[in-house]
């Protein structure tokens, strides 16, 4: 079950042709739907992306604790999901992305988004870059 403050960014972003308010606005936003790795029920997650040529770029930052957040769990146990971006709702395929050019997607979002330096700098754990590919139309 999503956060409260979560949910309510869903609830607006879905309500709004996929704007919000406060901290995303005017921010590139998705939102992940991805199966749960022990529960097999769908968990849906906002977070902000970069668009890479016909991919999407997300951080799996988990605001630098020292933990991997819950959607990449489920990510790395079903790489399939839903992403949803604006008003379009498709299916992806999650992949890790690793060395250079993790090095180079992961400074490309700090550059946009610096609260990615801090989380980097806030955890011992190398946080993961994922690239979401979108399988169907």
């Amino acid at each position: 079950m999503p956060s409260e403050f979560n949910q309510q960014t869903i609830d607006e972003f879905r309500a709004n042709e996929g704007r919000v308010g406060g901290m995303f606005e005017g921010r590139p936003l998705v939102l992940l739907t991805t199966t749960g790795a022990k529960s097999g029920k769908p968990s849906t997650t906002p977070m902000l992306y970069l668009a890479d040529g016909d991919r999407y770029i997300v951080i799996a930052s988990n605001a630098g604790r020292d933990h991997h957040p819950s959607w990449y769990h489920n990510l790395r146990a079903t790489p399939e999901a839903t992403a949803e971006v604006g008003t379009e709702t498709f299916e992806i395929k999650a992949v890790v992305v690793e060395g250079t050019e993790r090095d180079q997607l992961y400074a490309r979002m700090a550059e946009q988004w610096p609260g990615f330096r801090d989380y980097e700098a806030q955890t011992s754990r190398r946080i993961p870059v994922l690239a979401l590919y979108r399988t169907a139309a």
